[in-house]
């Protein structure tokens, strides 16, 4: 088995990006017409010339969702650990440059949080923390995992990259999944989002899902920071991704989220801003492209635009998120990783779903088989 970096050494950015600008009508047409859609069809779905299609996209996509999930939506709430970080990144709250207080919850603290989470009637909770090894590593990743699986069924989480035999350990703990982030594709402006810590690694991040389908994770998250780098070949980047880790460890499930570039304190523009047509645009693409994978959309999104894209193809979004530690009840008022966009309640998240006939998954059942 070749590795992904084998295969993503063949693909040179600039080349990519001019064969997306480059599709036409008739690429568009194809890819919306075949059965079985190649990387090179959804390089159509995202291109420019996909864009007055929009509606067909949006058909196609909704069917596709619903023959594959049904009308069902799944919900899921982060739980802040920890904001110390030891890398320096120019998009982030968290960033060890930035004088803010830092804040790691202990098991009171965390408990005192979960038990607001399930007040709201959440069983699929997703653990997120800055990246410090010294402070949140393993073993205290490994404790909290064991202090909460007692409340739910499902336990994501989104933390630094570990090693192989880190994740089976916290596999064996009761680890459900694990989302890793590439935040962009561009090897070279990578380098610039991340000039300092153990994150600057753009190929320790790389070979992350493969560890993770080597450690048999029940499923991963990939995605880009929307807004870094040009969106298209980005997004492109994790198609070939998601399609490599799909053949190579066929026993993991995938999903896919799309964060698109938000405020901090102090903080950056993005380089590219992608319209919200374009967004919906980009979900329908890769529904199209691939009919198993999940696709979350979270509180980054407005109103508006989340009570829209129901239909068009997303199968789990979050509600009610606090991006700080202890942001629920412990310590509000300590500063977000990002400023939220939709701050309705997960009740009135789920009477806007359920409003538009869908239903509200709250219990993932993996666990019970």
């Amino acid at each position: 088995m070749n590795s992904f970096q084998t295969l993503f050494q063949q693909h040179s950015w600039d080349s990519v990006k001019q064969s997306i600008l480059a599709k036409t009508v008739q690429d568009v047409q194809h890819a919306l017409q075949t059965s079985k859609p190649t990387l090179e069809d959804f390089k159509a779905l995202i291109s420019p010339a996909a864009m007055p299609f929009l509606e067909l996209l949006a058909q196609k996509s909704q069917q596709i969702t619903q023959k594959r999930f049904g009308k069902t939506i799944q919900m899921y709430v982060p739980l802040y650990l920890s904001n110390e970080c030891q890398n320096i990144c120019t998009y982030c709250g968290f960033s060890f440059d930035n004088k803010i207080k830092r804040k790691t919850l202990n098991d009171q603290e965390i408990i005192a949080e979960v038990e607001v989470l399930k007040s709201m009637g959440y069983d699929h909770v997703l653990l997120v923390t800055g990246e410090a090894n010294q402070t949140v590593g393993v073993p205290y990743l490994k404790r909290v995992i064991q202090l909460i699986r007692p409340y739910f069924s499902h336990i994501s989480m989104e933390v630094q990259p570990l090693d192989e035999t880190d994740y089976t350990e916290l596999i064996a703990e009761g680890l459900n999944t694990v989302l890793v982030y590439q935040e962009t594709y561009h090897e070279e402006d990578y380098k610039l989002h991340h000039p300092k810590g153990k994150k600057s690694n753009f190929q320790y991040r790389l070979e992350t899902p493969e560890r993770l389908g080597k450690a048999e994770i029940h499923k991963m998250g990939l995605g880009v920071l929307i807004g870094l780098e040009d969106w298209r070949t980005d997004c492109f980047f994790t198609a070939l991704h998601l399609d490599y880790l799909e053949k190579n460890f066929w026993k993991t499930k995938y999903s896919i989220s799309f964060p698109r570039l938000r405020p901090f304190s102090g903080g950056l523009e993005p380089k590219v801003v992608m319209s919200d047509a374009e967004l919906v645009q980009l979900i329908c693409a890769y529904r199209i492209f691939n009919e198993e994978v999940e696709l979350s959309i979270s509180t980054r999104e407005n109103e508006v635009f989340r009570d829209n894209i129901i239909k068009l193809g997303i199968t789990s979004m979050s509600a009610g998120s606090k991006t700080n530690p202890g942001g629920y009840k412990v310590e509000p008022q300590s500063l977000e990783q990002f400023e939220i966009s939709d701050e309705r309640s997960p009740n009135e998240i789920a009477q806007m779903i359920q409003n538009q006939g869908y239903e509200v998954v709250w219990k993932d059942w993996d666990m019970a088989f």
